[in-house]
């Protein structure tokens, strides 16, 4: 398995990492009044407006495994871009071609 960025933090302080995996669970992968699909499609706008490219790419890919589609991304793409500007057009853009390539 790939080395995942908070690896280190889970080897030097494994009760900081363990609050941020049960927070990110909490805040995405758990449905309440948002489903897990749209809180994925909010964090997507949200890594594309702060130019984090690989975020958009891994969320993203969790967004569409929780049933979102292109179109949907496509959709939060043309609000990011209202609210954020073009930057943030081009990093999704970025993801998205490496999306792309790995289908």
């Amino acid at each position: 398995m790939a080395e995942r960025p908070l690896d280190i933090v889970n080897t030097l302080d494994k009760d900081l990492y363990d609050l941020i995996e049960k927070t990110r669970a909490m805040a995405l992968y758990e449905d309440g009044a948002l489903s897990k699909k749209m809180k994925l499609l909010i964090a997507v706008a949200l890594d594309a407006s702060r130019g984090a490219v690989g975020g958009v790419i891994v969320l993203a890919k969790q967004a569409m495994e929780a049933g979102a589609t292109k179109e949907e991304i496509m959709e939060v793409l043309r609000i990011t871009n209202f609210i954020f500007g073009v930057g943030s057009v081009y990093t999704c853009a970025l993801a998205l071609k490496e999306l792309e390539k790995e289908t």
